[in-house]
């Protein structure tokens, strides 16, 4: 039999959580990676506190012959999903029920019974996640439309340092965008219209540019592009890039022979002194209620803190 190509459209499952559901489905997804081309629909069904919510669920996995894997860690709304399910024959699979009853008995206590509670305890770890994966796809001037939803945006010529301090700024984070200033090419509009209060222009010097672009085109072996690190040319294009910052109002930092450790925390010095974030990281400037679609869920429309 050919496992690469199912045989006919599957029914779903649905994942059904008094939490977001991510336990759950991980367990689904990391079980039909085996399954390749399985076109096995995933519902995740989050935040289901009352037994009405289940019963909308179970209705309609019975409807349409899915199956109903759960992840609910409140014995009461548990037990109703069993009972629904099996009154009304459909299919459900338990990921937490087991698990949860031998540890009541094993461990002599009681259970906080608070769904989300991994997530909420783990926060900082997530939002380091969706930083991190918010500024990669930001890195190098990619999608200018979505300047808006950054946090730092960072902007400066080839090899001025922008990428590594974004991602190490990520860590700790924060939703960074980079912009490089390319001679003959307009910046993106959208960076002269954030806040310039978050914008900051990295200015490095000559000859330490000159040599960070030595290194690189050694590590291409492509010595061969020599207005790259013409000094005329390397020359005007900081003199551009120092006009662009001018223009724009950014805060410029300089960056020659500095360690990244300590560019990082000039920018964040000043991202403190500007804006009130409560702590180190950093509570977001902008509203939950407010995402807009980066990734369907991550990605954020300025707040008026900003």
């Amino acid at each position: 039999m050919d496992n690469q190509t199912p045989k006919k459209p599957t029914k779903p499952i649905y994942v059904v959580s008094g939490g977001k559901g991510l336990a759950g489905n991980n367990m689904v997804q990391s079980l039909l990676i085996q399954y390749p081309n399985n076109n096995v629909p995933v519902i995740i069904v989050p935040n289901v506190i009352s037994e009405d919510e289940i019963e909308k669920v179970i209705l309609k996995a019975k409807k349409n012959g899915g199956l109903v894997t759960h992840t609910m860690v409140i014995p009461s709304l548990r037990k109703r999903l069993i009972e629904l399910a099996n009154q009304h024959e459909v299919k459900q699979i338990d990921f937490m029920g087991e698990l949860a009853s031998h540890l009541d008995g094993e461990l002599g206590i009681s259970s906080l019974e608070s769904p989300g509670l991994f997530r909420e305890i783990n926060q900082q770890y997530f939002n380091r996640i969706d930083a991190i994966e918010f500024t990669l796809r930001q890195d190098d001037g990619m999608s200018p439309e979505r300047l808006n939803n950054a946090e730092i945006i960072l902007c400066g010529v080839s090899r001025a340092g922008k990428t590594p301090l974004s991602v190490y700024l990520a860590m700790y984070g924060w939703k960074v965008a980079n912009v490089p200033l390319v001679n003959g090419i307009k910046p993106p509009r959208e960076l002269f219209e954030v806040d310039p209060q978050r914008v900051f222009g990295l200015h490095i010097g000559l000859q330490h540019l000159i040599a960070h672009r030595i290194k690189r085109l050694k590590s291409f072996n492509n010595m061969d592009n020599t207005l790259y690190i013409d000094e005329r040319k390397v020359r005007e294009e900081i003199r551009n890039a120092n006009f662009i910052f001018e223009r724009g109002g950014f805060t410029v930092i300089h960056v020659s022979n500095k360690p990244i450790e300590s560019t990082a925390n000039e920018v964040l010095n000043i991202m403190n002194d500007r804006f009130d974030y409560g702590g180190r990281k950093i509570v977001s400037p902008y509203k939950d209620s407010e995402v807009t679609g980066f990734e369907d869920n991550i990605g954020q429309s300025p707040g008026q803190g900003f």
